[in-house]
């Protein structure tokens, strides 16, 4: 019995190793089991650095004097760079998709060329957003809902956040290119770099430190605008040296028409897909600051900062689902690539169900850490409790939306959450918080309902298998 503990962890350990250090392996053959979790394990990784970065501002902010307006003008910022997430995770689910299905069918100088094309798109793009933010970045904290002292205090913050987008739209677009290829260790190493640094960087330049003054908020997005610029800086230099499959040579830059209609018909359809969900989140994070004032807003943006603490790890994983279909399909293995969703589905399941306890039970202690403002944290309390009832839902949702993205059919959770999050959860929203005079909790109990519709339908839009026909 010791004997086959001790091989057990040994294997255990081993696939940590694997998984951690990172290697191109082909994803079409072998062990499920194996393949989901060599890919779920760094994606994981990467996205609980992702939230660290939230949860390391949120904690150094949320303890400046005037926290209840730092955490608003933060959160807020953080509502509109969601646009900027849009158009970068849009742009990665694309370059994921063509970059697998390429990988799949053995061509690795073309998925080389169709991630360098979609890095050319999303940049030109994003350079025109982040000049209109900064030049009516007071204008756009007012329009979300923030008084006029936290506008003024907060406009330096968003400048330099806005400023700092493409940086923001590169760190995600290059990790969904590598994890295309099936190398998610490198994109996990990336967000290990940024994070330390802004771990680093954080206190010394919010609260100052021997001859650097202290910036307070606009510290914050300064140190988070290095160290993701500093990631950036170890993801290129991974291209550059080229040891994978994914060789890039300068002439793949030059714009490409046929390619860029090719990603683009993909990209659209998911920028669109995740502006319907940012936008949704946007008027629910403005409808909360205008029920519940500054402080219902901070408590709001505290309790889904924790939130997404735990949910991100959990897009991470679906995100082996991407890779896994787009190879598999790749490769013309249909049944694989439908076995790898069920096996991704029944991970994420058993870690959304333990998230969800450990909000339920500890979320108010994780909260207490975060801010020392008793009325944050009564608000912060009874969101996360409300909001992390239906983890489960959120985890089967995930990975179907996931499974569609990686076969290239953006067009379907596009349409899921059109209806999900414009037709149900805000009308839903405003309801409850307006008319039944119920404020932020109106909007604590929209999110996890519709959420749970939005999970049923992409269950069963996935049991039709219409994805499985798709051409990339």
């Amino acid at each position: 019995m010791t004997t086959q503990q001790n091989s057990s962890t040994s294997k255990i350990f081993d696939l940590l190793k694997q998984a951690i250090q990172g290697k191109e392996l082909d994803f079409t053959q072998g062990s499920m089991r194996r393949a989901v979790l060599l890919l779920a394990i760094p994606m994981m990784l990467e996205m609980i650095m992702e939230s660290v970065f939230a949860l390391v501002d949120l904690y150094f902010v949320g303890h400046l004097h005037n926290s209840s307006e730092a955490i608003q003008t933060v959160g807020l910022t953080e509502s509109v760079l969601a646009i900027i997430y849009s158009l970068a995770v849009g742009m990665s689910m694309a370059a994921t998709a063509v970059v697998a299905r390429r990988i799949g069918e053995k061509d690795p100088v073309a998925a080389a060329k169709a991630g360098m094309q979609a890095i050319l798109v999303a940049v030109a793009f994003n350079l025109a957003l982040s000049v209109a933010g900064f030049i009516y970045a007071s204008e756009i904290l007012m329009l979300m809902g923030a008084s006029a002292s936290t506008a003024a205090a907060g406009t330096p913050f968003i400048q330099i956040m806005m400023c700092g987008s493409t940086i923001i739209v590169l760190l995600f677009l290059i990790n969904g290119i590598f994890r295309g290829a099936g190398n998610a260790a490198i994109a996990m190493k990336s967000l290990w770099v940024a994070n330390v640094a802004n771990i680093i960087l954080c206190p010394i330049l919010i609260n100052g430190f021997g001859p650097i003054p202290a910036f307070g908020l606009t510290g914050a997005a300064i140190a988070t605008t290095i160290g993701r610029g500093l990631g950036v800086c170890y993801q290129v230099y991974q291209l550059i040296k080229g040891n994978g499959q994914l060789k890039i040579k300068l002439t793949y830059f030059i714009p490409q028409s046929q390619q860029i209609i090719s990603l683009l018909k993909i990209a659209v359809p998911a920028i669109f897909q995740f502006v319907i969900a940012s936008c949704s989140w946007i008027f629910l994070a403005q409808l909360v600051a205008t029920t519940g004032g500054d402080h219902g807003s901070a408590g709001y943006q505290t309790a889904l900062r924790l939130m997404m603490f735990f949910m991100l790890p959990a897009w991470g994983l679906s995100g082996a689902a991407a890779t896994l279909v787009g190879q598999n399909l790749g490769a013309k293995n249909l049944k694989r690539a439908e076995d790898s969703v069920w096996q991704t589905t029944k991970y994420i399941l058993i870690y959304m169900g333990i998230a969800m306890v450990l909000c339920l039970l500890a979320g108010h202690y994780f909260i207490s850490f975060f801010t020392d403002d008793v009325l944050i944290q009564q608000v912060a309390a009874r969101g996360l409790n409300m909001m992390s009832a239906g983890f489960l839902f959120y985890g089967v949702g995930m990975v179907m939306t996931s499974t569609f993205n990686g076969a290239g059919d953006t067009t379907t959770p596009t349409l899921i959450n059109f209806f999900g999050f414009w037709l149900f959860q805000i009308p839903l929203a405003f309801v409850l918080a307006k008319h039944f005079n119920m404020g932020p909790d109106g909007v604590f109990i929209a999110i996890p309902v519709a959420e749970t519709g939005i999970a049923i339908a992409g269950y069963l839009l996935f049991k039709k298998g219409s994805w499985k026909t798709k051409q990339v």
